[in-house]
Formats: structure tokens, C-alpha cells, sequence
């Protein structure tokens, strides 16, 4: 391929990156370019990418430019990540950051990998609604050209249903491309069509909603209780400063594991949600006693869906459940207009939220074979060997 003729634009690393796809008669080619970091909060680049987030098949706010460049920023760049960008013509269609990694299962396997951090808590790529299978045939390709080392592609944290992860299955099946499942997890969803009252009386008896009004009133005998949620960025410094004050306070501060705890995660907090707000996504909860903070919560409103980034409460007061009481609140997400289902990302398990939130929302972690033959049958070998029994048939789930 002569790639001096690849269309290209200022802010790609070179002309090397671009890799042009033969395309269909009735659109502009296609093609991956990786975009330089220098480059991402360039106005040029970051309005196509506010537009690709308005456009997306699938909303995903950790890979939106409010969200990926702090964290990019203080680690994405360590780690020597990439952000592949995938262009119809001249129209970003696609964004997805990719980090080599050297080990895979403990052994010494380069591979690549989708880039997400500790703090990001949905691996979709950002594509634009209709070009789903263009952009993981597009991804393919690339990596089919340029594996270099990688025996294989890791693509985590995707959720099962959803037009990005059934458009990867059929792409998948039709190239009869090998892949396995490294890892499933299940986490707490909400999406009913009922509103806050009825669904609350589904999930909880009315013997525990009866303690919560109890706990309720209990709480309200101890000082002035009032409930607030905001918007924008009014006294968005002072209520982080509150938040990260508030969850280092508790057992995740004792353990070091508290957003306050490194001067890294307290800037990107910080920086996010300033972010968020300025970008009209964020959502501010809280439950406050004599205006004190006992309870709060972060969501990121993305419609057609909400993600509850972050929580905290007071540990001091666990016996009136104020976490629990604040999510009653955040019960009212059902009955704001574009929102249709939230994800509470919180781990598999959470003994509170699930308690509240009925549904699941299922994520996969799944390696998929690149490169030509010979590559492709060492990638079988090692996951036959490392992972027998679930290995998946192309076009097949496990």
C-alpha cells in the first residue's frame, strides 16, 4: 500500500500510522490513524471527539475527553498508550486508547490491550451509531498489519448486549476469527420502566423499607438533615474538596486506597468532574447533616444512559445506612427525561447497591487472535493449553 497517499491530518503521528481501507462504493475510505498525544486536547481534534461522544452508538463517559485525558495524561503516557482513531474520510467514526502489554496469564506474552485505568470503569470503544462493524473490521486489519510482537488483542470491560458488543461478535463470525473469553463479571444495573416508588416496593420488602424510614428519622433526630443535588459547576472545588475528604475519612483511607490518598488520583478526580460539569454530564447527590456531608455520590449523565462514578458516606453514622438512604434519591435517575438505564460500576458483589438495583449489566473480557496464520495458530496453541475449557468457536458464545 503506498501510504504517502493516505489522507492525513495534523494531529497524526505520521503518515506511517494510516492504514486506508479498500472502500465500499458508496462511502469515503476508512482507515486507523493513531493521534499524537501532544495533539488530543488540540480544539481541531477535541471538537470531532465531543462529536463522536453526541454520535455514539454506545455511550461509554470514560473514554469522553473530560474523562480520558486527565487520566491519559498521568498514565496513559507512562504507560506508552495510544489513541487509535478511525476515520471515514475525513470523519472521526471511531476512538479506542491501546497499550502494549508484555505479559499475559503471568507468562512472558506481548500483546495488546484496549488502555483502561483503575478509575475507568467501561472498556466500549467510542463509535459513531452505524459504523459498529466498519470500525472492528478497520481495528482488525490494523493490527492484522501492524501485531509487531502481539500474539493477540485483548479487548476488556465490554459489555454483552449493546450494538459496539453484537457488532464484534458478527465481525467476529464472519472472519471466523478465533478469540476466547479471559473474564465475565456481572455488576448492578438499573432499567425498569416503572418509577421510584413501584420499583423500590419490587425490591425491598416492606419490613427493610420500613427500617429505612426508621433509619431515616433516626438520622433527621440528630441535626438539621437535608438532601441536595446539583448540577454544573457551581462550588464544584468546594463539594470535590468535601467528597475526597469524605471517603478518605473512612476504611479506604486507612487501607490507602482513597482518591486522596496519591496527589495523582486527587488532581484527576479533581480534574474530572470540573470536566464533567463543564461538559453538562455531571450530577452531584448529597445527604448532609447541619450541612455536613454524610453521604455522596457522582453520577455521569451520558443519555441514553447515567454511571454512578463515585461514592461515599460517613462511617460514622453506618447504622442509619446513609449511603443506602442517598441511593432512594438517586432512584429519581428513572424518571429523568433521556436517561433509560443506569450503571451503578460498582464491583460484583456490592452487597448495598445490589440490595437496591435488581438488574445486571454483564461485561467481557475477551482475547482475539491477529495477525496471519502462523501467529493465529500459536495464539490457539496458548489458549488451548492456558484456558481449555473456555475456549469460545468463532460466532459462538461460551
Amino acid at each position: 500500500m503506498d501510504m504517502a497517499h493516505s489522507p492525513r491530518l495534523a494531529w497524526e503521528r505520521g503518515a506511517a500510522t494510516a492504514q486506508t481501507l479498500a472502500p465500499a462504493a458508496d462511502r469515503p475510505p476508512a482507515r486507523i490513524a493513531i493521534i499524537d498525544p501532544a495533539a488530543l486536547g488540540e480544539p481541531s481534534f477535541r471538537a470531532r471527539w465531543e462529536m463522536l461522544a453526541r454520535e455514539a452508538a454506545e455511550p461509554n463517559p470514560f473514554l469522553e475527553p473530560w474523562f480520558l485525558l486527565p487520566g491519559f495524561a498521568r498514565w496513559g503516557k507512562a504507560g506508552r498508550a495510544t489513541i487509535k482513531a478511525f476515520f471515514i474520510g475525513e470523519r472521526l467514526c471511531g476512538l479506542y486508547p491501546v497499550v502494549r502489554a508484555q505479559r499475559s496469564y503471568g507468562y512472558p506474552v506481548a500483546h495488546a490491550t484496549g488502555w483502561l485505568h483503575a478509575n475507568a470503569f467501561c472498556g466500549t470503544p467510542l463509535v459513531a451509531r452505524g459504523f459498529e462493524h466498519a470500525f472492528w473490521r478497520a481495528l482488525f486489519a490494523h493490527f492484522d498489519r501492524s501485531a509487531r510482537r502481539a500474539l493477540f488483542l485483548q479487548v476488556p470491560m465490554m459489555p454483552e448486549r449493546g450494538p459496539v458488543g453484537e457488532a464484534l461478535e458478527e465481525v467476529l463470525a464472519e472472519q471466523g476469527r478465533a478469540r476466547t473469553l479471559a473474564r465475565r463479571e456481572s455488576r448492578a444495573m438499573l432499567a425498569s420502566d416503572v418509577g421510584p416508588a413501584a420499583y423500590l416496593e419490587i425490591s425491598m420488602t416492606a419490613k427493610k423499607r420500613k427500617e429505612l424510614r426508621r433509619q431515616h428519622a433516626r438520622l433527621a433526630e440528630l441535626g438539621d438533615l437535608t438532601f441536595e443535588r446539583c448540577e454544573g459547576d457551581e462550588r464544584i472545588a468546594h463539594w470535590t474538596r468535601e467528597f475526597l475528604a469524605l471517603e478518605a475519612a473512612g476504611w479506604k483511607g486507612e487501607a490507602g486506597s482513597a482518591l486522596a490518598s496519591h496527589a495523582d488520583t486527587t488532581g484527576f478526580f479533581a480534574e474530572t468532574l470540573a470536566g464533567a460539569a463543564a461538559a453538562g454530564r455531571l450530577e452531584r447527590l448529597a445527604l448532609r447533616l447541619d450541612g455536613a456531608p454524610v453521604a455522596m455520590l457522582a453520577n455521569f449523565l451520558c443519555p441514553p444512559a447515567a454511571f454512578s462514578f463515585k461514592t461515599a458516606f460517613d462511617e460514622r453514622f453506618a447504622r442509619f445506612s446513609p449511603g443506602l438512604l442517598l441511593q432512594l434519591e438517586n432512584l429519581a435517575l428513572m424518571e429523568r427525561p433521556g436517561i433509560e438505564w443506569a450503571d451503578s460500576c460498582a464491583a460484583e458483589g456490592h452487597s448495598m447497591i445490589e440490595r437496591l438495583w435488581r438488574e445486571k449489566r454483564t461485561l467481557a473480557s475477551h482475547n482475539i487472535a491477529i495477525a496471519g496464520r502462523p501467529r493465529r495458530a500459536l495464539y490457539g496453541a496458548l489458549m488451548r493449553w492456558e484456558n481449555r475449557r473456555r475456549i469460545i468457536r468463532p460466532g459462538r458464545s461460551e
